[in-house]
């Protein structure tokens, strides 16, 4: 109605969830009760130590009852250090460990012909992608030791039930899609489906085949400019036709989340761009608000949410009413449309009554009155058994035509480290355990500490608290380092979602990240951050 730009919505999760679309139709995957039927559980990218609590108990469980843990990140977290196995990876090469893995499984006859046959396409396209990554090929490139890979390879080939978790931290690079779903293509190629506990996991939330965009009524889909959210920095200082002229943030703190962190500021800074944030606390993006609107938390407002490891359909109920003249999201965009006279004001239970009726009658039901729902298929369907993929022919689809045709070099194309010998470390912003993104960046007292190996450290003259500048072409973050052995050498760690106050220049990781694009779905390359460290000088 207005001409105002829509927003692709594309930092997390948007290359995993296209691979998993193409591949699968998102069929639903092993949910968390089925992982102590694994006899092998590979958690890849991910370190639910920090950001997935309540699946730990589960892995815990499965390694009591006999099952192999293998852990693939840089960093030795806590979970690495109880697995059998650890591959701490250079940042960016899961997509090349992935390949060797299908090379292997090819070459050695342990690929499932019969499965692949009957129940996937493209697959001798994807073998001859994998062809040109040996083992001894991917080891080198991901920085690890030959054997390691073979033995992982031996490991997960000879493993039933096999399991993948497939985490979000693989896609974080200009490689994340074909990492995804080449990883993803691991227990098709091998056969690991139609077991409990076996195949691979992500998020369930999209088990339900629910899409919010189908519960709006009568609402045309608009043909107004795109933006991508990563590009929220160049967005807001060079686009001319026509420019950014009023900005509205909710459910987010893009200045301590989004990539080139310093455009991002300078833009929010512009005299002339009015903005408004919607929010529960005053975070580091609040400060450049014209108006501040105050936000109810999830202890006071009604909605469904779908869950990621168990599949359930839950009602979120408040405890407390609003606070003070908090609102939440419905009524406050509600009464912006009514005011704006493209809409009517509406109450949070009405919408969250029109928003069951568009459910399956038995859900809804099930819902209101239980408080939780699970699907037709049950909470926990063993793949290939009980679900499916829902694919336009039932096919998991191994080197998908949509994928193929958006991928710069072609689906499965590996590119380079963008390290170089000015900038030759990379450094990566993972989950904190302290903080849910930028969530909770409030209660921070001390400065972040750059963790870092201690033989890369002594090379520059760095001791342990020493101040140190960590910098490339995009900024400078000033912050004190942490040595330590867990990180390997040739990376460094910075917590991501820190706000500004978190180091001592007001600059966190996000100032060095460049806002590259994934090769799928137009994702943020975090993890393609190279830098230099050097001392600031010791007080």
């Amino acid at each position: 109605a207005f001409g105002t730009s829509r927003l692709a919505r594309t930092v997390c999760a948007a290359p995993t969830g296209a691979a998993n679309q193409a591949l699968y139709g998102k069929m639903p995957g092993v949910t968390y009760a089925d992982y102590a039927d694994a006899r092998l559980i590979v958690l890849w990218g991910v370190n639910p130590g920090a950001s997935g609590i309540h699946l730990v108990p589960y892995v815990r469980e499965a390694q009591q009852a006999g099952a192999t843990l293998v852990v693939i990140d840089p960093r030795r977290t806590s979970l690495a250090k109880q697995a059998d196995l650890h591959l701490p990876i250079r940042p960016g090469t899961d997509l090349p460990v992935a390949l060797a893995l299908h090379r292997s499984l090819f070459e050695t006859g342990r690929a499932d012909d019969a499965f692949l046959a009957a129940h996937t396409r493209h697959g001798e396209r994807l073998r001859t992608r994998a062809a040109d990554w040996t083992i001894e090929r991917a080891a080198g490139v991901a920085g690890i030791d030959t054997a390691l890979l073979t033995r992982f390879a031996e490991m997960y080939a000879a493993a039933s039930p096999a399991l993948i978790r497939c985490g979000w931290g693989l896609e974080r690079n200009r490689n994340g899609g074909g990492a995804a779903a080449a990883i993803m293509a691991l227990p098709a190629v091998a056969g690991k489906f139609g077991l409990r506990g076996g195949g691979f996991s992500m998020s369930n939330s999209a088990a339900w085949g629910i899409k919010a965009a189908s519960w709006m009524d009568d609402v045309p889909e608009p043909n107004t400019r795109l933006v991508n959210m990563n590009y929220l920095g160049r967005a807001l200082l060079e686009y001319q036709d026509p420019p950014v002229q009023m900005l509205f943030v909710y459910n987010c703190n893009p200045l301590a989340t989004m990539p080139d962190q310093n455009r991002v500021l300078e833009g929010l800074k512009r005299e002339d761009l009015f903005t408004v944030v919607f929010e529960q606390v005053f975070t580091d993006t609040t400060r450049y608000a014209d108006v501040v609107l105050p936000a109810t938390t999830f202890l006071e407002n009604y909605d469904i949410a779908k869950g990621y490891g168990p599949i359930s359909l839950q009602l979120v109920q408040p405890v407390i009413q609003p606070v003070g003249e908090a609102r939440p999201n419905v009524e406050v965009f509600s009464a912006l449309a009514a005011r704006l006279g493209v809409g009517d004001a509406e109450e949070e239970v009405d919408t969250l009554m029109r928003i069951a009726g568009h459910l399956p009658p038995q859900v809804a039901t099930e819902l209101m009155q239980e408080g939780v729902a699970t699907p037709p298929h049950g909470g926990r369907p063993i793949q290939f058994v009980d679900v499916f993929p829902l694919t336009s022919d039932g096919k998991v689809d191994l080197c998908p035509d949509v994928l193929d045709a958006q991928a710069p070099l072609g689906l499965y194309g590996y590119q380079p480290d963008p390290g170089t010998e000015s900038f030759p470390l990379a450094l990566i912003s993972p989950s904190s355990e302290k903080m849910i993104s930028s969530t909770l960046g409030e209660l921070r007292e001390r400065a972040a500490a750059l963790q870092m190996h201690p033989e890369d450290a002594a090379a520059r003259g760095i001791a342990k608290e020493d101040p140190v500048r960590i910098f490339n072409d995009l900024g400078e973050v000033q912050c004190p380092a942490a040595l330590n052995p867990d990180i390997p050498r040739g990376v460094v760690s910075l917590a991501k979602g820190l706000w500004r106050k978190s180091t001592y220049n007001g600059s966190t990781s996000n100032a060095l990240v460049p806002d590259t694009l994934t090769d799928l779905a137009g994702g943020a390359c975090f993890n393609d951050a190279r830098v230099q460290v050097a001392l600031l000088g010791r007080h």
